[in-house]
């Protein structure tokens, strides 16, 4: 799937790093771009209100943003001169999912911008999928149990019993882990299911 280039204008970008020259013109060029921008070298204690975060990765420290295992709220930029592994898997684990490097040159800020926009929705989207995923297995194991009673009740195999749960599943619009949460909660089979 294709997705739309992203535009920024509009949007609140914070560049936690010290001032420098590179760092005037990575503000200058997001301003260019339509974005307002906070700079400061100060922690980040919430994403509330931020679109975009550029951050330091050469002298970034642990508190520096507010969350951990690269599960950025929003699009994280790496702002990078070193070759540091160490440094590298620092602005990793925050999730920076886009590099510029160090001395910040004009032309290297929009791609990444973009490259992080992009790579920040898969990643949003990725966990949310998983996240479906997991909630599904959970309920595994109460659909087994929903299936062996619609079975009893009604006298038939387990392929016949999961059939009876997916039509009521889709004749009352709900998921079928639902269904099969009231039909175990009750013990007894719902009529739709028979």
């Amino acid at each position: 799937m294709r997705r739309a280039t992203p535009t920024f204008g509009g949007q609140h970008a914070v560049v936690l790093h010290r001032p420098d020259e590179g760092i005037e013109r990575l503000l200058r060029q997001l301003e260019r771009l339509g974005l307002t921008v906070e700079t400061r070298w100060s922690p980040l204690r919430s994403s509330e209100g931020v679109d975009l975060v550029f951050v330091d990765a050469d002298q970034g420290f642990d508190e520096l943003l507010p969350w951990r295992d690269a599960e950025s709220l929003v699009p994280v930029i790496g702002l990078l001169q070193t070759e540091a592994p160490g440094r590298i898997a620092w602005m990793l684990e925050r999730g920076a999912v886009a590099t510029i490097p160090k001395p910040v040159q004009t032309a290297a800020i929009y791609p990444a911008m973009i490259v992080a926009a992009a790579l920040h929705a898969e990643r949003r989207e990725a966990r949310a999928r998983l996240a479906q995923l997991e909630e599904r297995l959970r309920m595994r194991p109460i659909v087994h149990e929903a299936i062996r009673i619609v079975a009893l009740a009604h006298g038939c195999d387990e392929e016949a019993a999961y059939r009876h749960l997916r039509d009521t599943a889709m004749q009352r619009r709900r998921p079928l882990e639902q269904i099969a949460a009231a039909v175990a909660a009750s013990g007894q089979a719902l009529p739709e299911a028979g």
